[in-house]
């Protein structure tokens, strides 16, 4: 019996992941998709992150689709919710509202080789059909809560930044914030702004550098929304300065290691600099690794925050959470009222990544596998035995700078090797293992010489390095080559089946066999 099709492609994610695949399907042709999504609402991260201060960490131009310049944007680098609005904007210039289903969660995904469909399980207890599954769901997805002692004891208002509660009022009260990364590095001035007393406890400082954040003139947004020349320049000049900068350091580290010693030192100088007459406070908040083994990070407020008077940076280990505060291995007990998570997200960790079963041939486990054998995947998008599945940000897929670029890449990706399949008229595509073996071997060797997994980044913390030790949420190379490589990938590198029972009733043309 051949298997119903609710759809073609089934697109799990609406942010920007998800909506980037569904224009890349429209533009080869395929039109029977649906999006999907567990959130009441489109954006993905810009949907969930709300907290005070959240906006976009690298020049606002580079945060958006090359064919779909942002109409609204106010600000160098956009805040949070202008980066929510512009991705409404794409899905209504694309015409995609209509294929999205909002609160709609996913429990489980499952192939089906007799059918060549994938069976996805909904949290309501309905199942989709689809030829083809893109998981579009974001690395920063999963939130990652504090290991420890006593965290479930504490009585007082617990929230953590991915799940922010509006409707709490922060003012006048004692807010603990645990976590010093990309994100705290945006709250804690607002907190600061609000509380009366903000404590801040730091397990590993971060290197900050000037934000170079100014309005943007009408005419100048003017200028780069109808000039398309202008606005093709300009991003190619942002996206080389992030190639050779960002990337280029942290990929060509082994021909160049002198150059991240160097940046420590200049950075600790510019720290002392900043907070010149506290030179303590200097001392405490400057790393001891080198700039760019965490996400690179900018703001004209972070490290003054803390020389206010009502502003305590604790650097010393937490032994425990009480029921009313924060105890340190000191034996200072720090009595709060608010305890604010900026811990981030499990980036490739342990059965994360997706957050839900995910059985291919076999009934393989996709989490079990990589776990098992580490992450991989060829160009970040597909890995044998999962055939018809294509993932957005896979491991090595994602060469440092704009999410937003990779993502025109991969999703490019994915709708190209659709569309092959269609052509020959094929029910089963899959990556081919000699294809896969030679990418992932080819970058992860090439992860081991980078400034990521060298002793320069030792102590960061980085969520670019995971729970196995490996870079994979990096691909170490620069966006040329994930452009390239994306877009240009050898047709042949699949392998294409038909199934001819399900075949002749689709009444799909002949195949030809590679």
């Amino acid at each position: 019996m051949n298997a119903h099709l609710d759809h073609e492609v089934l697109i799990v994610g609406a942010g920007f992941g998800g909506i980037g695949a569904a224009v890349q399907l429209r533009k080869a042709g395929i039109e029977d998709f649906l999006i999907i999504d567990k959130n009441d609402g489109i954006g993905g991260t810009w949907w969930a992150n709300t907290y005070p201060g959240v906006a976009v960490d690298i020049p606002s131009i580079y945060y958006s689709f090359s064919y779909e310049p942002p109409k609204q944007w106010s600000r160098m680098f956009a805040p949070g919710a202008e980066v929510q609005r512009y991705a409404e904007q794409v899905v209504d210039s694309f015409g995609l509202r209509s294929r999205i289903q909002l609160g709609t969660g996913v429990v489980a995904g499952v192939w089906d080789e007799r059918q060549h469909v994938w069976r996805v399980e909904l949290a309501d207890g309905r199942t989709l059909v689809a030829r083809y599954v893109i998981g579009a769901i974001g690395a920063l997805e999963v939130p990652s809560l504090p290991d420890i002692a006593g965290f479930d004891d504490y009585t007082g208002k617990i929230v953590h930044t991915a799940r922010w509660d509006h409707g709490f009022d922060y003012a006048g009260k004692r807010i603990a914030v645990i976590g010093t990364g990309a994100t705290a590095l945006q709250l804690i001035p607002e907190l600061a702004d609000v509380a009366a007393k903000l404590t801040v406890f730091q397990r590993t400082p971060i290197w900050v550098a000037p934000k170079p954040d100014f309005p943007i003139p009408d005419s100048v947004r003017t200028a780069l929304l109808n000039i398309p020349a202008l606005r093709r320049g300009v991003r190619a000049a942002v996206t080389l300065g992030i190639d050779f900068g960002i990337t280029g350091i942290g990929v060509f580290h082994e021909r160049i290691p002198f150059l991240a010693k160097a940046l420590e030192h200049g950075g600790a100088a510019g720290y002392r600099t900043w907070l010149r007459g506290n030179p303590e406070l200097a001392e405490q908040l400057t790393p001891r690794y080198a700039p760019g083994c965490k996400r690179p990070s900018v703001s004209n407020r972070y490290l003054k925050t803390f020389t206010q008077p009502d502003v305590d940076l604790v650097t010393t280990p937490i032994a425990e959470i009480t029921a009313g505060g924060v105890r340190t291995e000191d034996g200072v007990e720090h009595e709060i009222d608010v305890l604010v998570c900026a811990t981030g997200f499990k980036v490739m960790g342990k059965g994360t990544t997706p957050a839900f079963p995910v059985r291919g041939v076999g009934g393989l486990d996709l989490n079990e596998f990589w776990d098992e054998h580490r992450f991989q995947a060829y160009q970040g998008v597909s890995v044998p035995k999962f055939p018809n599945f294509f993932m957005i940000t896979g491991p090595y897929g994602f060469a440092a700078g704009s999410y937003i670029a990779m993502i025109e890449c991969t999703s490019r990706h994915a709708a190209r090797a659709i569309g092959e399949a269609r052509r020959r008229g094929a029910t089963r595509l899959e990556i081919k293992q000699q294809a896969h073996d030679e990418y992932y071997d080819k970058y992860r060797q090439r992860s081991e010489k980078t400034l990521w997994l060298s002793p320069a980044c030792a102590g960061s913390n980085t969520y670019y390095v995971n729970y196995q030790g490996d870079a994979a949420a990096i691909r170490p190379s620069t966006h040329l080559e994930m452009w390239w490589g994306n877009k240009y990938f050898p047709l042949d590198h699949y392998q294409y089946a038909r199934n001819l029972s399900v075949a002749d009733a689709l009444a799909v043309p002949a195949l030809t066999m590679t």
